[in-house]
């Protein structure tokens, strides 16, 4: 079934997005970019407050910055951009999630891939299967105000839906998602709905967590399962 993933910048922030219902915690800091990375304060307080209630997963920036991996032992999940990554990629993304251990890795792929100079979507996924990372994420690069269906279609999405499903490899959707795109999004059913804007005041991803929208999104999400337009896939975890 399809679960809302919310990210926070600060321990605050998680408190907020548990008690609006979000079922998966992720840190990242918005003014850093698309997979900005908090401080290592910040992922700590964060695992803290969470204190088990949820997974909590950290985005660890650009792979091609070579970022080193949180101490944090509480962390499911770790994440890296593949912005201006090319031939060497896969060598590079299998040697950090090795560093990771015992984390599992996201494998992540950018929708606007071409201007992100990354490697393309079906690549990732590729990737993400044959490496049994712990989910396959499409996102978008750059935060211009264009969504995730700007870059991808439907279409274009749901032949990587049904390999991630056959693999049984979780898959989670974001790039500036509104109710709009959320709604379009649902009945492929993807395990996760990640956001950072729709769930922040004014919509604006640099602005506080509103506890408010963070239900209102959480609501959509079980609206949607109560009317079986979502169906259980891979479980409980991202």
């Amino acid at each position: 079934m399809t679960r809302l993933l919310v990210s926070v910048r600060s321990a605050l922030e998680a408190e907020t997005a548990l008690r609006g219902g979000a079922e998966l915690i992720d840190v990242k800091e918005p003014a850093r970019g698309s997979l900005g990375r908090a401080s290592e304060d910040a992922i700590a307080a964060v695992a803290r407050v969470v204190a088990g209630r949820t997974p909590v997963s950290a985005a660890l920036g650009e792979l091609k910055d070579e970022p080193a991996i949180p101490n944090d032992p509480s962390l499911a999940y770790v994440k890296w951009g593949l912005a201006d990554c090319f031939d060497d990629w896969q060598l590079r993304l299998a040697d950090a999630m090795r560093r990771a251990t015992p984390r599992r890795a996201v494998a992540v792929a950018y929708a606007d891939w071409r201007r992100a100079r990354a490697p393309k979507p079906e690549e990732v996924c590729s990737f993400g299967i044959a490496n049994a990372c712990g989910a396959f994420l499409i996102d978008t690069q750059r935060k211009d105000g264009s969504t995730l269906l700007d870059w991808l279609s439907l279409d274009e999405i749901a032949p990587m839906r049904d390999r991630c499903r056959d693999a049984g490899l979780p898959l989670a959707l974001a790039g500036s998602l509104g109710v709009a795109e959320i709604e379009a999004l649902v009945p492929l059913h993807p395990d996760w709905i990640a956001v950072r804007g729709a769930a922040c005041r004014g919509s604006q991803r640099g602005a506080a967590l509103d506890e408010d929208k963070v239900r209102h999104l959480a609501s959509l999400l079980s609206s949607a399962r109560l009317i079986g337009q979502v169906a259980p896939i891979h479980g409980t975890h991202f």
